[in-house]
């Protein structure tokens, strides 16, 4: 369930609308405290596999900005710098922006603009509620860790207290899509609750109602529903089992980003964490730091990384290794979810990774932010 609600959460965060003609042009007049001089993008998001789009690039010079665009209707956009980046609804023509680069996270940033007000209120409240959601999860996993039964009074208290937080969470996601007045910020609210794509679907419906012109949401509910019928028709006629912790890992043999065959077996001998990704996953691009910064610190203990993504798009992929600065190895068989990746380890969904110890044998599973990093510093001292 966490690894449902962090991808809904962050794949919610890829959801925009289409560009437009000469007509809409908006402005953002930034305040970047406590930062040097550098470049910054605007780019526009989008919800669907499509990368974000470089609309304009300014100079933050003294701690001020300005970029531009032009819109045909609302959508979701994101200011980006080499270390910071911020999201915000384009709801007015001119919006002022501030921030304080040393101190980053949604709570130190403003776009004063209505819809980018409740924005902040709505990713506020996502997160606190995700960290509570998390820290259950986290109980509970080491209870059955420990063998705790099912119908254990405490792991019971836990999974009751763990389903109130997760309907409270998506009653409060699907409020906000049917009362907000910005139809972005109702999508991005929709989008964001922890459900499969089937019952996302029900406030979508409710949206194209609401905002029938809107092609950012016909989008968003077309993309849902070709999302659907791909699992339907690559999901296996027999589910595969996952690969646990205590089994030998699965061997993979892929091309590599220069189309030469590479196995996982070839690093026998190597604590792998074996992380399956793709460049248009948004949860996948957002662990991405964390797991770059983990590699740093552990690669010259005896540790290393091979990615292993479900892209189709062999130029979509490389440019994300290489803005995504992942410097270990790759590979891909370019089939996305008729990867042979996904019946060996018997995913459905990512991000995902599995931990190998150097005879090849599985000892971790899913490991993501500081625990990955927990782990890691447990088994390389």
């Amino acid at each position: 369930m966490k690894k449902l609600l962090t991808a809904v959460i962050l794949a919610a965060m890829l959801l925009s609308c289409n560009k437009g003609s000469d007509k809409g042009r908006f402005t953002v007049n930034g305040e970047l405290k406590n930062t040097k001089d550098k470049k910054i993008y605007l780019e526009e998001l989008f919800f669907s596999q499509k990368p974000p789009e470089v609309l304009d690039t300014g100079i933050v010079k003294d701690g001020k900005f300005s970029v531009s665009a032009i819109a045909q209707e609302e959508g979701l956009y994101r200011l980006r710098s080499e270390t910071d980046a911020y999201l915000f609804i384009n709801d007015n023509s001119s919006i002022d922006f501030t921030a304080d680069a040393s101190a980053p996270g949604v709570t130190n940033q403003n776009f004063m603009s209505p819809a980018n007000i409740s924005l902040k209120n709505i990713l506020l409240y996502a997160d606190s509620m995700a960290k509570l959601i998390a820290a259950k999860d986290g109980i509970m996993s080491e209870l059955k860790k420990s063998g705790v039964a099912d119908n254990d009074s405490v792991y019971m208290s836990l999974t009751n207290d763990f389903n109130t937080l997760n309907e409270t969470l998506i009653k409060y996601c699907f409020a906000v899509a049917d009362t907000a007045k910005s139809p972005v910020l109702a999508l991005f609210a929709a989008t964001m609750a922890p459900v499969t794509l089937n019952k996302i679907q029900i406030p979508l419906s409710g949206l194209t109602k609401r905002f029938p012109d809107h092609k950012g949401i016909a989008s968003a509910v077309d993309y849902v529903k070709e999302q659907i019928a791909l699992q339907t028709k690559t999901q296996p006629s027999i589910p595969q089992p996952t690969p646990m912790v205590g089994n030998m890992a699965p061997d993979i043999t892929m091309n590599d980003v220069n189309d030469k065959p590479f196995s996982l077996s070839q690093l026998r001998g190597k604590y792998v964490l074996v992380d399956f990704w793709a460049s248009w996953c948004g949860p996948c691009r957002g662990e991405n730091p964390n797991l770059v910064a983990a590699y740093d610190r552990f690669k010259n203990k005896n540790f290393t990384v091979l990615g292993v993504s479900l892209d189709d798009n062999k130029n979509a992929w490389v440019n994300a290794i290489a803005e995504d600065k992942l410097a270990w190895q790759q590979i891909s068989d370019l089939k996305k979810w008729r990867s042979a990746a996904v019946g060996l380890y018997g995913l459905d969904g990512i991000p995902y990774n599995v931990l190998v110890d150097p005879q090849g044998k599985i000892i971790a599973t899913a490991l993501r932010g500081e625990e990955l990093h927990n782990k890691l510093a447990e088994i390389l001292k």
